[in-house]
């Protein structure tokens, strides 16, 4: 295996990572910002208050593209058994 054909697989596991994560992430930056400025204008200093609403929203998004995550990670996979014989030998 050569370090150029190592970079690729790295760079592209990365690139899957990132892509996966990103709706989930996403999702819970742009919920944790609406709360973060609904506890300012209100004064409510709960610092639990957050958590729960993020939990929430963070796991209807992965209910409703845990599909699509599902899919890319095996095409992932898929690509480094399909290639297994290059990384060996």
């Amino acid at each position: 295996m050569t370090q150029e054909l190592l970079m690729r697989v790295a760079q592209s596991a990365v690139y899957t990572v990132l892509l996966v994560a990103a709706p989930a992430l996403g999702v819970g930056l742009l919920v944790g910002l609406l709360v973060s400025i609904f506890q300012a204008t209100t004064q409510i200093q709960e610092q639990t208050l957050a958590f729960i609403p993020k939990i929430v929203a963070i796991l209807l998004t992965i209910l409703a593209v845990g599909p699509w995550m599902l899919r890319v990670i095996l095409e992932f996979a898929m690509g480094i058994f399909g290639n297994l014989h290059r990384f060996v030998g």
